[in-house]
């Protein structure tokens, strides 16, 4: 043979177009199980993965945010007015602060050495005074017992002195209930160079000074009271200014920017972020310590020792965007396309494991092709090797379709 011909031949047989052979099967409920998996499929992609999801979206997580507090309100404790300089901390107006509502004062601490007054450290002797320095107490142990009252004798400390006694009953400034907080919140989606405020362009100063938030009334005011923050957040005021907590107030940016920029609106939630500390009996509510120093005319240094409770507020922003874009239109449109052979799937598994007549559609679907079947000898017909396999057990026809045969289960 020519080498001309043989390339021609190469060529003529790798510019060839092969395809499988159809078997139509006509049968009520293989047709009803396909064509309802079918549509399932489809519902699924249009329904949740387009529809819900947006899967033609392309979309930012990475959102960038600052937030501004302000809180205002005066409350009466012990005999004094409070304003926000003595109440909240840190007064830099952060995403995270505190409202101071009860005070354990310890007056007057200088550097030396005093009794401890926690029951613990009750002693009798110098031997129970040497064990290693505890982490809590008031101070370092410095090995003696000493006198802390005519009846009553405790390990001595050196450090502040006279040490706290947080176990007394301090009054409650429930006034709190009624201050008020200014959130200020800005945003940004990068992905998109996409900016905006939860201070939505018609509002006036004079609509934030009248305006209290409520999310059915007033969702986007962005003057908030703390009772009702509390209350949202599904707590009771009074229990939490007495031991302390810690409130969420989340603010969401979900947009959708094939929408108007308008429509890209905030929304708020609040929750209690120590629930579980909530229900420990060990630690249970927020507090903490600061001190403020002082020193005398002969330049001893003391100071005044505060324990306070308060209510912690946590600002968190969270959000996405998406907008749309043509590359995850086709990657989620070719998947839709593609899972919808699963229902081809299903059926034959149907159909050649639990249907009558499986031993037909087994001999239409798989071919055995052996040196015998090849030889020319054999009759090459597919209607002869069709009635051989199947042994005249069914009505057998030439589909319209190329290369496609119906069976009648």
């Amino acid at each position: 043979m020519p080498t001309g011909s043989s390339s021609m031949k190469c060529v003529a047989e790798f510019f060839t177009y092969e395809t499988t052979k159809s078997v139509v099967v006509k049968s009520w409920t293989i047709g009803v199980i396909n064509r309802a998996v079918q549509l399932l499929i489809i519902s699924y992609f249009i329904g949740w993965v387009f529809l819900h999801e947006k899967a033609y979206q392309i979309r930012d997580t990475s959102i960038e945010s600052s937030v501004v507090t302000k809180v205002k309100g005066f409350g009466k404790y012990s005999n004094r007015v409070m304003d926000t300089a003595d109440y909240v901390t840190p007064p830099q107006g952060t995403s995270v602060f505190v409202i101071i509502t009860k005070l354990i004062v310890t007056e007057n601490q200088v550097q030396g050495f005093c009794p401890e007054n926690q029951p613990e450290y009750s002693c009798e002797s110098d031997s129970q005074c040497k064990k290693p320095s505890p982490i809590t107490g008031g101070g370092i142990l410095t090995g003696r017992c000493v006198n802390y009252n005519s009846t009553f004798r405790t390990c001595q400390i050196q450090g502040w002195c006279p040490a706290e006694v947080d176990n007394i009953p301090a009054p409650v400034m429930l006034e709190a209930e009624n201050f008020t907080l200014f959130l200020k919140n800005s945003i940004r989606f990068p992905l998109f160079n996409f900016e905006k405020g939860n201070l939505l362009p018609n509002f006036t100063s004079q609509d934030i000074k009248n305006c209290r938030f409520d999310p059915v009334e007033h969702p986007f005011c962005p003057i908030l009271r703390l009772g009702d923050i509390v209350r949202f957040a599904g707590q009771n005021f009074a229990s939490l200014a007495e031991m302390g907590g810690i409130i969420g107030i989340k603010i969401g940016w979900v947009c959708d920017l094939d929408h108007s920029w308008e429509r890209c609106i905030p929304s708020y939630s609040f929750n209690r972020l120590d629930t579980v500390s909530e229900k420990s009996s060990a630690s249970t509510g927020y507090n903490f310590r600061y001190a403020k120093y002082y020193k005398q005319e002969n330049g001893t240094e003391y100071r005044t020792l505060m324990k306070a409770f308060g209510i912690r507020f946590d600002v968190l922003v969270y959000g996405s965007a998406g907008k749309f874009n043509i590359i995850p239109t086709l990657i989620n449109t070719v998947a839709a396309f593609t899972s919808v052979g699963v229902g081809t799937v299903l059926c034959d598994i149907i159909l050649l494991n639990f249907l009558k007549g499986a031993d037909q559609y087994k001999a239409k679907k798989f071919e055995e092709v052996t040196d015998a079947a090849l030889s020319p000898n054999t009759p090459t017909s597919p209607m002869y090797r069709s009635s051989q396999t199947l042994g005249g057990r069914c009505e057998e026809k030439q589909s319209t379709d190329s290369g496609a045969y119906s069976i009648g289960l």
